[in-house]
């Protein structure tokens, strides 16, 4: 499996009620061994995740079931990091 970082921004669009099912999102892919770290920024404007995942579509799939990108609080970046 590869590494992927999964970078969220809030939106004008957003919803702190999105954040618990962004929690659960994380503990699912945590329970499934996929989610490696993750934490918020320091400036509040969103965070990141690092997982693992078979392909970059895959990755991509995984962090738009997140809650906060379903519901347009936050957007999403996603980049392969290849890891050392």
């Amino acid at each position: 499996m590869n590494r992927y970082l999964l970078i969220t921004n809030r939106t004008e669009s957003f919803n702190s009620a999105d954040i618990p099912g962004h929690y659960e999102h994380l503990e699912q892919l945590k329970r499934s061994n996929r989610l490696e770290l993750y934490g918020p920024f320091s400036d509040v404007s969103g965070g990141a995740y690092l997982i693992k995942a078979e392909s970059l579509e895959e990755a991509i799939a995984i962090g738009n079931a997140d809650p906060l990108i379903k519901s347009g609080s936050s957007s999403l970046t996603v980049k392969e990091w290849m890891t050392k």
